[in-house]
């Protein structure tokens, strides 16, 4: 149930994907090996919070690939702002030609 609600394009207060603690972590596995350019985090404004407060917004976060072997490659470190546009999105940080050299396909 984590995956649905982690995909979610509707933002509204309380159809979100929650987490207990300070610290979430989710991992997506896909059909077919792709080469993901960026990633978009979306959350609701100050304005759409019934409290007006987005203090559980994400703030920090990184992101991996990882091959058919198992092998995790850091895609980039983020971090999202409350003050900014609901959605922002965040590109990779690792050329493909570098990460396929890392993993020997170069």
């Amino acid at each position: 149930m984590v995956m649905a609600f982690c995909f979610q394009h509707r933002i509204a207060p309380g159809n979100c994907w929650a987490f207990q603690g300070s610290q979430g972590h989710v991992v997506i596995r896909l059909p077919v090996e792709i080469w993901p350019t960026a990633f978009t985090v979306w959350h609701i404004s100050k304005a759409t919070s019934p409290s007006g407060e987005v203090g559980d917004a994400p703030k920090e976060f990184a992101v991996s690939g990882v091959d058919e072997a198992g092998a995790e490659t850091l895609l980039g470190t983020f971090m999202y702002d409350v003050n900014k546009m609901i959605a922002q999105t965040f590109h990779v940080q690792v050329p493909q030609e570098l990460w396929q050299d890392a993993q020997g396909e170069g």
